[in-house]
């Protein structure tokens, strides 16, 4: 006789196992999800050491007795290498498609640079490691940014490119962190010099830590379907990071640090032939302030270690800063998307204009005391607060003033606008600094008032076509 068949499953049995069914698809597909993602924990970790990096490497050439025009210098180098750097990796990633490689390749040579750093005593050399770590930061920031996009639905991307954001974001906040803890802790064993230098170690960890997390949960480049490199458009790239990008945390202690972008498509002829006398205008205002805001913090770590803050005060009031503007950036996108976002932006920039000359008359006047450093701290925060603001509406300012066809190029040159406004800026600062930090932080504030005027000017273009562009 056959065999028996067995029962017939019931309506019940039957929805019970596709229940069943749809949970290990989902429970796979989250798990598949965080699998991909586990390479945004190396970036964060690399991170770490670029936050870390950025102050250390200032207050390590203090050390070796480099004053406020040797940093000056020092910023506007990093600065300088920023845009070659994005448009390179960009070109080539885009050309080889080995976009994992050129990510791997930044994170191996930033660990290689920073722990070179300590090793030498000479500040030539200081600088030129220095101005590898931030190519490297430069050069891997829009690289990651494809990767982070593909394979992904273009619906998506805000939320992937914000989630890079917030992973970079996090990791340079925890290495202020790690530089507080260790160089104020590091002082009650070792002369305050040495926990300096000896910092550079955990940094150097954790930028070789981000290579081994990179390698291990980076996954294949992604080809298309006739095996070439899938490349996502730059335009539609570009789109997705300024909608990402309200909620962005950026550095604020490093203004000339290049901003995430995508360089590529960007045409300088096409662009120029664009050009309306409105944004001319405000790229104008947005370099008097950009250079004023770089100006400022050059040689800051110079003037905090001279009135006696050290390398421990020094770092946590970065970290003041840095906090305070990450604090802020999901409200003031929230405010710059229902009120007037020139008067929003001018009114940052006022209020930094005038704060950036009261650190130095506090500073000065109160010392490393108590109530000196509760008063500077609260400076630095309320700057970072300016910070979050300026950099928040920027981007809506931008894009309400280019003309459609030429919207996510403006961004670009922005961008670059600001690497290059940090570098003058820096040098500048640093000059000055050298005779005066009053006379610096003075000029700082005078370039930062500048640009809010002229912003200022070309505000009622910007708010009379805000429905338009908005469109």
């Amino acid at each position: 006789m056959p065999p028996a068949r067995p029962p017939e499953p019931t309506t019940t049995e039957r929805s019970d196992a596709a229940d069943g069914i749809d949970r290990c698809g989902f429970l796979l597909a989250f798990t598949d999800q965080r699998m991909t993602d586990g390479w945004l924990y190396g970036w964060g970790l690399g991170s770490v050491a670029f936050g870390g990096a950025s102050l250390v490497v200032p207050l390590y050439v203090v050390d070796l007795g480099g004053g406020p025009f040797v940093l000056g210098v020092l910023a506007a180098v990093a600065a300088a290498v920023g845009v070659p750097g994005a448009l390179w990796f960009g070109r080539v990633a885009d050309r080889t498609g080995r976009r994992r490689d050129l990510v791997l390749a930044a994170l191996a040579a930033s660990a290689a640079a920073i722990a070179a750093i300590p090793l030498t005593d000479g500040v030539g050399a200081v600088i030129a490691a220095n101005a590898v770590v931030w190519f490297a930061f430069a050069a891997a920031t829009p690289v990651l940014t494809l990767l982070a996009v593909a394979g992904v639905p273009e619906s998506a991307w805000s939320e992937r490119i914000a989630d890079l954001n917030r992973f970079q974001g996090i990791g340079w906040a925890l290495g202020l962190l790690l530089g507080t803890v260790w160089t104020v802790g590091g002082t009650r064993l070792v002369p305050p010099a040495t926990a300096t230098r000896t910092l550079f170690v955990p940094l150097a960890l954790a930028a070789a830590g981000s290579c081994v997390v990179v390698v291990r949960a980076l996954p294949a480049d992604p080809v298309g379907a006739d095996g070439a490199a899938a490349i996502p458009s730059g335009s539609r790239v570009r789109r997705a990071i300024r909608r990402a990008d309200r909620f962005a945390v950026r550095g604020a202690t490093l203004p000339g640090a290049l901003t995430r972008t995508d360089f590529r498509g960007l045409h300088p002829r096409r662009f120029a032939a664009r050009f309306t006398p409105a944004l001319a205008a405000y790229f104008a205002a947005a370099l008097l302030f950009l250079s004023g805001s770089a100006a400022f913090f050059a040689p800051l770590p110079a003037f905090l270690t001279e009135v006696g803050f050290g390398s421990g005060g020094t770092f946590a009031l970065y970290l003041t800063n840095s906090a305070a503007a990450a604090v802020a950036f999901g409200t003031v996108g929230r405010l710059s998307a229902d009120r007037n976002v020139v008067r929003l932006q001018v009114g940052g920039l006022v209020a930094r204009g005038v704060l950036l000359p009261v650190v130095a008359v506090v500073g000065a006047a109160l010392g490393a005391s108590a109530l000196g450093f509760a008063a500077v701290g609260a400076a630095f925060a309320a700057v970072g607060l300016t910070w979050a603001v300026i950099a928040v509406t920027a981007g809506t300012v931008v894009t309400r003033l280019s003309p459609p066809a030429i919207r996510g190029e403006a961004l670009g040159v922005y961008a670059a606008l600001g690497a290059f406004a940090g570098g003058i800026g820096s040098v500048v600062g640093g000059w000055l600094a050298a005779d005066s930090y009053g006379l610096a932080f003075a000029v700082a504030g005078a370039l930062v008032l500048a640009g809010a005027a002229v912003g200022l000017a070309v505000g009622r273009r910007v708010d009379g076509d805000a429905p338009r562009a908005a469109g």
